[in-house]
């Protein structure tokens, strides 16, 4: 069974982990040596030594594209990580076997409470400790379809935490229904997941679609399920953490501000809330933190985004090479392999058209230019687009949710490709033999 702390152990093993036993405090500092280690070695971090709490905290597990890319399986250069996350998309759609298993073995749980988690505080600015990587688990009482979605969770009290749903998530949908009725809606609230119910939850599949489904192809075998502790639901056992609870109908409370993943802060809003019912967790557990808006945020993000544009342009048009997301930046750039004149004008209706949300502006480029470098992607624009024929301004179409001053509205397309017919007058210079130097052997070492 996959498990998070397996998932942390297989990294530890290939020096991709890095330990600080040293005591640390939660609020502000744990955030602060995580956004260091980001910002130069990018390993995984383990905290042993949280002030106030006897549980470890891992940070940026999922922060960078060559762990995610060891994840979902992609193999070797020429498969782009779009079409392995997409090969995991198809087999959840139509699943020929089952992908969840009830394990009937007893599972060893410890009962704790909210306040004995080691709930991290991130920004200064932040209305309290937050929970941010916890996923919502909801199933379905008539289709009998899972459901999995990241909301953040500021903790109030061991009996309460409040939650943001944004307006558009499928569980939304599912609590107003419940609201319309005067239920409260039972929820299960998971930290520190398998790798595969982490990526699923980053996903957004068509409603008839089972999330299990996606998770248990990415983990590579049905997820092990058992009955929670109090309310009796259907949870994985690969979720070290299980908070049991109640989104209450009709009833908003004040939450936020919170530093968001566009790297400003989101204002105090109403927000829903979950009564507390049962919270316990396995032995040795670990607690996921996540710093919104850092790597371990956006790379996901960026891959489940970028796999869903990449899938409906492949389904249009051929010569789709690989796709990728700046969530922050509300940007796409596609690779093509030009097939005819006007290809990459077509391309860019339809990416933008796939994702209205993430693609404020899109680019498309040619193969032999890097979508993941952004100066690659912008030097191909400054030589060999002209602006005024090769930029267009979309007006007046929104995009993101939360926009009430209509900030994100229109959309910039940019086609930053080699002009049709010319393509030997852009041959990119290149020195032979420079992919085979080996500095370390020449310096002697």
């Amino acid at each position: 069974m996959r498990t998070f702390r397996n998932e942390v152990q297989y990294w530890r093993d290939r020096g991709d982990v890095i330990d600080i036993r040293s005591l640390v405090d939660r609020r502000f500092e744990a955030a602060a040596i995580t956004a260091e280690i980001q910002a130069t070695s990018n390993k995984i971090v383990v905290f042993h030594n949280l002030r106030g709490s006897s549980m470890s905290v891992v940070t940026n597990l999922y922060g960078s594209r060559e762990r995610l890319r060891a994840i979902i399986g992609t193999q070797g250069h020429g498969d782009a990580p779009c079409a392995s996350f997409n090969r995991h998309v198809d087999r959840c759609l139509s699943p020929i076997m089952p992908f969840v298993l009830r394990d009937q073995t007893p599972s060893e749980r410890r009962s704790t409470t909210v306040s004995e988690l080691p709930v991290l505080t991130y920004h200064e600015m932040d209305a309290g400790p937050y929970i941010t990587s916890g996923i919502i688990l909801v199933k379905d009482s008539a289709s009998g379809i899972h459901n999995l979605s990241f909301h953040r969770a500021l903790v109030v009290s061991d009996a309460e935490l409040r939650l943001s749903i944004g307006p558009r998530h499928d569980l939304a949908a599912i609590q107003r229904n419940a609201e319309e009725m005067g239920l409260a809606l039972e929820v299960a609230f998971l930290v520190s997941v398998s790798a595969g119910i982490f990526l699923a939850a980053c996903t957004s599949l068509p409603r008839h679609s089972d999330e299990l489904a996606l998770a248990a192809s990415i983990d590579g075998a049905p997820i092990p399920m058992r009955r929670s502790s109090a309310l009796g639901l259907d949870v994985p056992i690969a979720a070290d953490i299980v908070i049991e609870g109640r989104i209450l109908p009709n009833e908003r409370r004040p939450e936020a501000p919170f530093g968001e993943w566009m790297g400003y802060y989101v204002a105090e809003k109403q927000s829903h809330v979950l009564e507390v019912v049962n919270v316990d967790c396995a032995p040795d557990s670990l607690f996921h933190g996540l710093i919104c808006g850092s790597n371990e945020d956006l790379r996901p993000l960026e891959l489940t985004t970028a796999a869903r544009i990449h899938r409906a342009l492949a389904q249009q048009f051929d010569g789709i090479l690989d796709v990728v997301c700046f969530p922050t930046m509300l940007c796409t750039a596609i690779r093509i392999r030009q097939a005819h004149e006007g290809h990459a004008g077509q391309v860019l209706l339809a990416a933008i058209a796939a994702h209205f949300m993430y693609s404020k502006v899109c680019i498309v480029v040619d193969e032999d230019v890097d979508v993941y470098d952004l100066g690659d992607v912008m030097w191909a624009y400054a030589t060999r687009a002209r602006p005024d024929k090769r930029t267009h301004v979309l007006s007046d179409i929104p995009g993101f949710f939360r926009d009430p001053h209509k900030d994100h509205w229109g959309r910039l397309a940019l086609d930053a490709t080699i002009p049709w017919g010319r393509g030997a007058e852009f041959a990119r210079k290149r020195i032979p033999g420079r992919d085979r130097v080996d500095l370390e052997m020449l310096s002697g070492r």
